[in-house]
């Protein structure tokens, strides 16, 4: 095959593993010709998983029986060996056997056992944890969402120049839009680290990006900016509210629209434009959060994801690799 894309991945991390995950290489595969698949866990458990006419020549399976659960510390995973499925699919990276790295199983863990195995990026000094969010235009991509609690302002820099190459990855035809969340968009609202930041980027000359100044937590789903910018302790808090908020609106829309026999007709008359609705804010769909900064891609899965989302996920690993995402990244940052 011609550019051939492979992918490491973790077969045992998240619930309902590995069938979920096999399923999600399945109807990957479905869609996606030049992709080979290196899947690292219980071959006897994975083998049960895989129907007989799925190709053989698009998968290698590397069989170990130890495993990384939810309940680890990242401390004690690391401790758990080098021999978990997590780890060995993290060192097929390292060692250029594969492409890109993903797993549905624990975040922390991934992270240390990431940095544990993989070099950052020359000039990078803390990687980001990044991921997609839809807006009222497309997508945006949003980072950090939770690795790094504080950042300085060239910790928030550094976010922006991957952001943006991050963005450049997946949508090729589109220019990056920065802005730092804040709360407040005039020039003096915010603490000293941000304001600085801003000054800073304000005064790069750099054709990759537009930066936009600061957004507000309201203003994430207009679509005016595509690559949102903070710390980690502030995008993790703004990525759970708006999490909460959309599973807040499909539930209540259940209800109105099942409570009574004119919610149940209005939803019958309305049934196309729920489907959309519902779409629109199923989190499968914008499944994949990527640990960036570090020399290889790290991919992240929502482990609650089913193998949709986890289909999903592999697609963003292919969108990545397509897009030389490393490439981008040591090029703008320099």
């Amino acid at each position: 095959m011609n550019n051939l894309i492979t992918i490491a991945v973790d077969a045992m991390g998240g619930d309902g593993s590995p069938l979920k995950v096999i399923k999600g290489i399945i109807d990957h595969q479905s869609k996606s010709k030049n992709v080979f698949y290196r899947i690292f866990g219980n071959k006897n458990e994975i083998l049960k998983c895989i129907p007989k006419n799925f190709k053989s020549g698009c998968f290698e399976i590397t069989h170990t029986d130890e495993k990384v659960i939810g309940s680890d510390t990242p401390l004690g995973a690391a401790k758990r060996g080098k021999n978990t499925s997590m780890w060995l699919s993290i060192e097929s990276v390292k060692k250029k056997e594969s492409d890109i790295v993903i797993s549905a199983g624990n975040t922390g863990a991934l992270l240390v056992i990431a940095k544990l195995n993989l070099k950052m990026i020359e000039n990078i000094d803390k990687p980001a944890l990044s991921a997609l969010w839809p807006n009222k235009k497309g997508m945006s991509v949003v980072l950090d969402l939770g690795a790094n609690i504080e950042c300085n302002d060239k910790n928030l820099i550094d976010f922006s120049i991957m952001g943006s190459s991050l963005f450049k990855s997946l949508f090729p035809e589109q220019k990056p839009k920065v802005a730092l969340l804040n709360i407040g968009s005039e020039e003096l609202k915010g603490n000293e680290i941000i304001k600085e930041t801003y000054q800073k980027l304000n005064q790069i000359n750099n054709d990759d990006f537009e930066f936009k100044g600061f957004i507000e937590g309201n203003h994430l789903m207009d679509g005016d900016v595509n690559v949102i910018v903070a710390d980690g302790f502030t995008g993790n808090i703004a990525l759970k509210t708006a999490e909460g908020t959309a599973n807040f609106i499909t539930g209540e829309l259940k209800k109105a629209m099942t409570g009574s026999l004119i919610g149940k007709v209005s939803s019958i008359l309305n049934i196309i434009n729920l489907k959309k609705f519902k779409k629109r804010l199923d989190p499968r769909f914008y499944n994949g959060a990527i640990f960036i900064g570090l020399d290889s891609p790290v991919v992240k899965s929502h482990g609650g994801t089913d193998f949709i989302g986890f289909s999903n996920s592999l697609n963003v690993c292919e969108k990545i690799v397509k897009g030389n995402l490393i490439e981008k990244i040591k090029k703008n940052i320099s």
